[in-house]
């Protein structure tokens, strides 16, 4: 063979054959699709040996069954006193009246809202179709002043019926305007009731004996108190079988209702054992101002579920209603105020049914 020329690929590999060492097959160059289209890139070798296959592609994962939506927990709405506000459905109609239940309103401090919620709750029950009984027990004659009646033009009030035995029941109470509401006046006389109370005997039940006659033809008897602790508010809770107690969202109100507490557990020890809180009701609420939030918590840290979930906010309207001479049920009946006091009217029925 002459210089320069390179040996031909047979005489390699008779020469390797001779030799006797073993024989690789050549490699093999396969064009890659990518880049044969390519313009300017060469053929690519492959990574497979000569006999080995390319695999198959792998197959797209079988679509697995929808899985089912996770599950939501419902949403809990928490209400102005930081709990969870209950769902109240509409009391069901009575079929007949009577066995009326007697409730105080009652606070030593004024201005808390006393007779306004005695006047709206009364008039959302009466809406629930109970038969309701208001009892002006102030001499400031407040109650009466808040449903359009003149306490100076009234010939008979709740003085004479306690202090003179020829008054009967059906002498002094007078319509209220609302239907399924009357009214027990007062005026300013009733102030002498309690200095003549004094010398009577078994003064503390002498409201209780008079309201006696009423028990059978109303479902709820409510108790406008005056805003102190003297006789008259005991002759009230002596009558009663439980006790309201408004109670304005503020800091001097808060502090008033343990002296209030006090008095209770001393008429039902000595006077009437059946007498209960019925609840602690928050008025006068501001949520927007810090003090007002702090205030009602403070409320629920010391009487628990005491506390109604429903709370009457600040409006105008219970002013204006005050000044119409009607309740805001009938002055404002779309009005937030008549909502809160109808929720209310539907948590107390709640709370008597279940007691």
């Amino acid at each position: 063979m002459s210089e320069g020329i390179p040996p031909s690929p047979t005489t390699a590999s008779g020469a390797a054959g001779a030799s006797g060492a073993p024989q690789m097959p050549p490699r093999v160059v396969i064009p890659s699709p990518a880049s044969s289209a390519a313009a300017g890139q060469g053929p690519q070798e492959a990574s497979m040996l000569p006999f080995e296959r390319a695999s198959a592609p792998e197959s797209p994962p079988a679509p697995s069954a929808p899985s089912a939506p996770p599950v939501q927990e419902p949403v809990v709405e928490l209400g102005p006193t930081g709990r969870p506000m209950p769902f109240l459905p509409d009391p069901p109609p009575v079929s007949e009246h009577g066995a009326a239940r007697v409730v105080s309103m009652c606070n030593q401090k004024g201005g808390v809202g006393k007779t306004t919620t005695t006047i709206n709750l009364g008039a959302s029950l009466a809406e629930f179709g109970r038969k309701v009984l208001l009892v002006d027990f102030d001499p400031q004659g407040s109650l009466s002043v808040g449903l359009g009646l003149n306490p100076h033009e009234m010939d008979l009030t709740i003085y004479n019926l306690l202090l003179e035995p020829d008054v009967s029941l059906e002498d002094v109470v007078v319509p209220s305007g609302v239907p399924g509401m009357d009214l027990l006046p007062s005026n300013i006389d009733l102030s002498a009731a309690e200095v003549q109370l004094v010398n009577e005997v078994a003064r503390e039940q002498t409201l209780q004996r008079v309201l006696a006659p009423a028990l059978s033809s109303y479902d709820v008897i409510l108790i406008d108190c005056q805003p102190s602790l003297g006789l008259l508010t005991v002759n009230a809770l002596t009558a009663s079988d439980g006790v309201i107690v408004p109670l304005e969202c503020e800091y001097f109100a808060l502090r008033g209702v343990a002296l209030l507490k006090t008095t209770i557990d001393k008429v039902r020890e000595r006077l009437n054992p059946r007498l209960e809180i019925e609840g602690v009701l928050g008025t006068m609420f501001d949520g927007r101002t810090l003090h007002g939030r702090e205030v009602m918590e403070r409320l629920v840290q010391a009487w628990g579920d005491t506390v109604f979930h429903t709370v009457i906010r600040r409006t105008v309207k219970f002013s204006d209603s005050t000044v119409a001479g009607e309740p805001i049920t009938t002055y404002a009946s779309s009005s937030t105020g008549a909502d809160s006091y109808r929720q209310l009217a539907k948590e107390v029925l709640s709370r008597w049914h279940d007691a």
